[in-house]
């Protein structure tokens, strides 16, 4: 029976302290997930203020805004009849409960009724919250209340609220309920996969539960950090969605090698020291690819992508350290009953004995005519990657929100009634003293002008702070707010409107803003950083593969990644990040035991196919975890998360097969050893042992 070998890789140090210390290293990481989720809810998580100032134009505008007014949140309550029209008993009666009831909340100040349709079928009763409208939201409930009260009061008309504060309650409710389905989907659906991958429940229970306290206490330990960096609403899911990824997959990599060992008759030291060496090392260098790749994010200068950056770096690190210490650790008490809770119907679907016979055959194929299998799959993924050419960046909005939202069946509404109403711009002016002749007369013509270019709406309302100093048009544009025809309104105001009055009057700063106005600098923003992030993306990860497999060839590999396929139009900075750093789960594991086998004595031929064989079964199983679990946040309410969850679904899919499975073999066929080419100059690069002693036969993996 073969023995242990010492390794020197960190990666096998910690495996062999982890197993030396296994109460520490269990008992130390639960002591870790439960003070980290109670010192987490104990001081709370800071999230990011939507109406903080974002980038370019508007977000100066809104600053100028914030220093000279003290801005409550407006809401307005719709009244719209078929039927009645303003001035009925029915009609008048509706608006007047809606006035009584709202006036009666503390909550409420400054309510007016003067806006009324055209076609006399519906009236807005506006109204501002006390307060700070930052705040707003909390002191909603009473409000909300009273309209759905006069609501149920008035049966034959609607009667609904919308309005900043309205609107991203309802949103954060939404994300909410979306964060609780995926978690209460994704589990139960890994568990069975992971069931079907190892036929035991105890080597199945094993990667779920340790992906699952890195993710609580990544959802404690982010609280720190979020004084200093607010954190994103949506940034929980995507730890949820990258922990369960991640963890699981790290687990499977290591947990399959120890199994494989001890199939090959090793001793239960001596396959655990393999697995820390070789599937730990792969894990390390993965995590650190990961996390690498995610600090692109804090590129683009953007507090939501920064966030994400730094939350999903903490969950993959988490991820990384358990399954480099508490697996070892649990496999080293456990031996071979970690194969306990035999499923027997699955169990005689699993071969352990064997290498995958579909991608046996493929992998074959694939190298009996590595050039033409090359081009074809080169050929399928520019093909598949032809349509990003025609992204179109769907600007988040209430169009993009769920439409059982009542905020949203508010909104269009409203949009229907009083076109530009729901999402005007603000045309903000600061001058020395805005009542100066040449001031006024100047918003005089933006008002004139703004309206002859047929994009913007009546009524256009100025307010003044108490200092004189600063005007605020409000203007009512065309479109619903993040479609063509607002932009186009945007961008006649700013082009032409504005720079030609308001903008022309010495020592006037003006400038336009409002949510149209703010989610197309965030959109330029992004568009101006993508380069940048890529850049480094890319860099970091040819570096690192560089260091860890000391070839020139296999860094260059990364940046043939193809997987962008399946990006999503609203977030392709995200996805491509994402996508890039889940990748080389795939491409870490299966080059290094390629890397493993040809130093061990095989050829380059022989290492290719029987180190993609063998690991054809792992890399299908952690896939089809991946793609199942972001599969499901396809399914959920917010089109944030679908275009997600299909994006990432679909990016895995390709990668984990056509491009591991067919392009990879492809490639590495056709270099031969020159895939280990390093120039003379980069010799003084550390060899990192990765690799195992010579057996008589290769590693087996089993395939799904």
């Amino acid at each position: 029976m073969s023995q242990a070998r010492k390794h020197s890789n960190l990666a096998a140090r910690m495996g062999r302290w982890s197993a030396a210390h296994w109460k520490t290293a269990t008992f130390g990481w639960l002591a870790l997930v439960v003070v980290a989720f109670a010192v987490g809810n104990q001081i709370g998580v800071k999230k990011i203020d939507p109406n903080t100032a974002g980038p370019g134009e508007s977000g100066r505008m809104d600053r100028i805004l914030d220093a000279g007014f003290k801005l409550p949140a407006n809401e307005s309550v719709l009244i719209q009849s078929s039927s009645a029209r303003a001035g009925t008993p029915a009609f008048d009666a509706a608006v007047k409960d809606v006035v009584a009831g709202v006036s009666k909340t503390a909550a409420v100040q400054n309510v007016r009724t003067t806006t009324v349709a055209k076609d006399k079928h519906a009236a807005l009763v506006e109204f501002e919250i006390r307060g700070d409208k930052n705040t707003a939201g909390d002191r909603l409930g009473p409000v909300l209340k009273s309209v759905d009260k006069a609501q149920g009061a008035h049966p034959g008309l609607f009667i609904g609220e919308f309005g900043g504060a309205s609107a991203a309650k309802a949103v954060d409710t939404a994300f909410a309920d979306d964060l609780k389905s995926a978690g209460l989907f994704s589990v139960p659906l890994t568990l069975i996969i992971l069931v079907v991958a190892f036929g035991a429940l105890v080597a199945a229970g094993i990667p779920l539960l340790l992906a699952l306290t890195a993710v609580f206490a990544t959802f404690g330990l982010v609280a720190l950090p979020s004084h200093l960096l607010p954190i994103a609403q949506e940034a929980f899911a995507v730890v949820l969605l990258i922990g369960l990824a991640v963890g699981v997959d790290y687990s499977m990599f290591y947990l399959r090698r120890e199994r494989e060992e001890r199939a090959a008759g090793r001793s239960e030291r001596a396959a655990l020291e393999a697995a820390a060496a070789t599937s730990g090392r792969s894990v390390l260098i993965s995590g650190l690819t990961v996390m690498g790749a995610m600090a692109g994010m804090f590129l683009t200068a953007d507090g939501t992508f920064a966030s994400f950056g730094y939350t999903t770096m903490m969950v993959v690190a988490i991820a990384m350290v358990g399954s480099l210490t508490v697996l070892p650790a649990l496999l080293s008490k456990l031996g071979d009953r970690v194969e306990r809770l035999h499923v027997p119907l699955v169990g005689r679907l699993r071969r352990d004995g064997g290498e995958g016979r579909i991608w046996g055959a493929i992998v074959d194929g694939v190298l009996r005519r590595p050039l033409l299998s090359a081009l074809l799959a080169g050929g399928l993924l520019l093909a598949l990657a032809a349509p990003a050419l025609q992204l179109r960046i769907a600007t988040p909005g209430p169009d993009t929100y769920p439409k059982s939202l009542a905020v949203v069946k508010t909104y269009n509404r409203m949009q229907q009634a009083f076109p530009g109403n729901a999402l005007p711009v603000n045309v903000v002016v600061k001058a020395p003293n805005v009542n100066a002749p040449a001031v006024r007369g100047a918003i005089t013509r933006l008002e004139r002008r703004a309206l002859a270019t047929g994009k913007a709406l009546e009524p256009i309302t100025i307010d003044k702070n108490a200092g004189g100093t600063i005007a605020n048009v409000t203007i009512p544009i065309v479109g619903r707010g993040t479609d063509a025809r607002s932009n186009a309104a945007l961008a006649a105001l700013r082009d032409r409107v504005v720079p030609e009055t308001v903008g022309a009057v010495p020592g006037v700063e003006a400038g336009v803003t409002g949510l149209t106005a703010e989610w197309k600098d965030q959109q330029t923003q992004m568009t101006s950083k993508l380069p940048l992030v890529v850049g480094f993306v890319l860099l970091f990860a040819f570096c690192l593969m560089l260091f860890a497999f000391r070839s020139i060839v296999v860094g260059k590999g990364v940046l043939g990644f193809s997987s962008t396929a399946g990006i999503a139009p609203e977030v392709p900075l995200l996805l491509f990040v994402i996508l890039f750093g889940l990748s080389m789960d795939y491409h870490v594991f299966v080059v290094s035991r390629i890397r493993e086998l040809f130093d061990r004595g095989e050829s380059m031929d022989e290492a290719i196919s029987h180190g993609i064989k063998s690991t054809a079964g792992v890399v299908t199983s952690a896939a089809v975890v991946m793609v199942a679990i972001f599969s499901i946040f396809a399914t959920l309410s917010m089109l944030f998360f679908k275009q997600f969850g299909v994006g990432l679904a679909v990016a895995i899919l390709i990668d984990a097969t056509l491009v591991r499975g067919v392009l990879l073999p492809a490639t590495m066929k056709l270099l031969g050893e020159r895939n280990w080419y390093l120039p003379s100059w980069l010799e003084w690069l550390p060899r990192i042992d990765g690799s195992e002693p010579a057996r008589e036969a290769p590693p087996a993996i089993a395939s799904l």
